[in-house]
C-alpha cells in the first residue's frame, strides 16, 4: 500500500507541474514576458507542494498509526500476561504480527491468534484512513497551487523560499544526527565509568582487556578493562598502512600529474582508482589467503617467525587499500597548483624534479595533508581486514610479526557477541568515544598545519 501511495503522489506531482506550467502559459498566450515568474516556476511551485504534502502525509500516517497500534495491543497483552516480563510481551506481539502476515511465529496459542486478529483489523482500518488522507491531501495541494497561478503570482520567490527551507531542514538533520551520536557516546561512556567506579586510569593505561569477564557476577571488573592493547594494535596497524600508502600514493600522484604522458595517465589513473571499489572483505580474504602465507614463507627463509595473523599482514593490505584515496586526492591537489608557479621555476633554470620538490609540493602541502588524514581515518576505522588478517585477541606487543587487534574489531565483537547488548554497550561505546576524541584531536592538529602553510601560498 505504501508503494502505491508514493506512486500516486509522484504521478500527482508530475501532473500538477504540467498543468500549472500550461495554465501559466495560457494566461499570457505564450508570451512569458508578461508573467512575474516564468511558467516553469509555477510548475515547480505546484510540484514541490504536492510532493511535500503527499510524502509528508505518507510518512506521518505510517509512523503514527504503527505507534498507536503497538501501544494498544501491548496494553492488551499486559492485561492478559501481567506477570510476564516486557520482553515476553513483545515476543507475543511479534508472533501476532507474523501470524497476521502469514509468516512463521515462534509459537502459537489463543492469545496470539486473538492479538493477530485485532492487529489485522486495526491495520486495515488505519490503512484505509491513511489512503483517504494521503489522496485527499495530495489532491487539495494540487488544486490550491493550481488556483494560485496568475500573471502577478510570485512563483519564483515561493519556490526559492521552499527550497531554502528544505535545505535548512537537511542541514539541521545532519547537525542533529551528529549531536545525537556524540551525546549517545558520552552518556554510555559515563555509564560505563560509573560501573567501574570511575577508574578511568584503569581503562586508559591498563594492559588487560577482558571487559565481559565479570558479567556473570553482575558487575564489570575495573582491572580487566585496560584498552592499551587495543590502542597499541590500532596504532601499529595504522602506521604500517600509512607507511605503505602515503609514499606509494604520493609518488604515483607526482608521476601521473607532471611526469607521465597523456596515454599512460589515462590508463594508470583508472587502474589505481579501481582499488577503491574493491570490497574490504575481498582485501581481507586476499590478506589471509595470499599475503599471509607469502610473508610467512618469506620470513621462514630468513629465519623469522611470522604469525599467520599479524599486524604486518593487515597493515600492508590496508595500505594497498588506502593507496587510491591518497593518490587520487593528491593528484587533484597537485594539478590545482597554478601553472605560473611552475613556469616561473622553469624560467629560473630549475629542472622539473626541482620544481616539483621546491615549488609544487610546498604549494600543494595542505591538500596532501588532508589526503593523508583521510587515509589515516580510513585505516583507523577499518574492521574486516583486521578481523581476517590480524586476529581478535588483545595482545600487547611491539612486534608487528605477532597477532594484534584494534578498537573497531573489539567494538564489533562486543556488540555482535552472545552477551546481552545492554551489558556490552558500555565498553563498546567507550571505545568508540575514545576513538572519536583521538580522531578529533588529529583533525584539529591537521587543520592548524594546513592553515599555517596555506597562508604562505594564498
Amino acid at each position: 500500500m505504501t508503494a502505491i501511495l508514493l506512486a500516486f503522489v509522484a504521478v500527482a506531482a508530475g501532473a500538477a507541474f504540467l498543468i500549472s506550467r500550461q495554465r501559466a502559459n495560457g494566461l499570457v498566450s505564450g508570451n512569458g514576458v508578461l508573467l512575474h515568474s516564468r511558467p516553469v516556476y509555477h510548475g515547480l511551485h505546484s510540484l514541490l507542494w504536492v510532493l511535500m504534502v503527499g510524502v509528508g502525509s505518507v510518512v506521518v500516517l505510517t509512523v503514527v498509526p504503527a505507534i498507536i497500534i503497538d501501544a494498544t495491543l501491548m496494553a492488551r497483552i499486559a492485561d492478559a500476561l501481567p506477570d510476564q516480563p516486557i520482553i515476553a510481551q513483545e515476543l507475543v506481539l511479534s508472533d501476532a504480527k507474523a501470524i497476521a502476515a502469514s509468516g512463521v511465529a515462534s509459537t502459537t496459542d489463543d492469545l496470539r491468534y486473538a492479538i493477530s486478529a485485532d492487529y489485522d483489523g486495526m491495520a486495515s482500518f488505519w490503512g484505509w484512513i491513511r489512503a483517504a488522507l494521503v489522496i485527499g491531501g495530495t489532491t487539495a495541494a494540487a488544486l490550491l497551487t493550481l488556483r494560485g497561478v496568475g500573471v502577478g503570482a510570485r512563483a519564483r520567490n515561493r519556490v526559492e523560499a521552499v527550497i531554502r527551507v528544505l535545505l535548512a531542514c537537511m542541514a539541521t538533520i545532519a547537525v542533529l544526527t551528529t549531536v545525537g551520536i556524540v551525546l549517545s557516546l558520552i552518556f554510555e561512556t559515563l555509564s560505563f565509568f560509573d560501573k567501574i567506579g570511575w577508574r578511568i586510569d584503569k581503562f586508559l593505561f591498563g594492559a588487560t582487556w577482558s571487559p565481559l569477564s565479570g558479567v556473570h557476577t553482575g558487575h564489570l571488573d575495573a582491572d580487566k578493562v585496560g584498552a592499551i592493547p587495543l590502542f597499541a594494535g590500532t596504532l601499529m596497524i595504522t602506521l604500517i598502512a600509512m607507511l605503505v600508502a602515503v609514499p606509494v600514493g604520493l609518488f604515483a600522484a607526482i608521476y601521473l600529474s607532471d611526469f607521465a604522458d597523456r596515454r599512460v595517465r589515462g590508463f594508470v589513473k583508472p587502474m589505481l582508482e579501481i582499488l577503491a571499489g574493491i570490497p574490504t572483505v575481498v582485501y581481507g580474504f586476499f590478506a589471509a589467503i595470499t599475503v599471509a602465507p607469502f610473508l610467512r614463507g618469506t620470513g621462514e627463509s630468513f629465519g623469522l617467525s611470522i604469525a599467520s595473523e599479524s599486524a604486518l599482514v593487515a597493515g600492508i593490505v590496508m595500505g594497498i587499500m588506502i593507496i587510491p584515496f591518497i593518490s587520487s586526492l593528491s593528484d587533484d591537489v597537485i594539478n590545482a597548483v597554478p601553472q605560473n608557479l611552475r613556469d616561473g621555476s622553469y624560467g629560473l633554470g630549475a629542472t622539473k624534479a626541482e620544481t616539483m620538490r621546491l615549488v609544487v609540493l610546498p604549494a600543494a602541502l595542505p591538500g596532501i595533508v588532508s589526503a593523508a588524514l583521510l587515509g589515516f581515518s580510513r585505516a583507523v576505522g577499518e574492521t574486516m581486514i583486521v578481523v581476517m588478517a590480524a586476529g581478535q585477541g588483545a595482545n600487547l606487543t611491539a612486534n608487528p610479526l605477532e597477532a594484534v587487534t584494534t578498537v573497531t574489531v573489539q567494538i564489533v565483537m562486543l556488540i555482535t557477541g552472545d552477551t546481552e547488548a545492554a551489558t556490552a554497550a558500555g565498553p563498546a561505546f567507550t571505545l568508540g568515544f575514545t576513538l572519536f576524541c583521538v580522531t578529533l584531536l588529529m583533525n584539529v592538529a591537521a587543520q592548524r598545519l594546513v592553515r599555517r602553510y596555506r597562508e604562505l601560498y594564498d
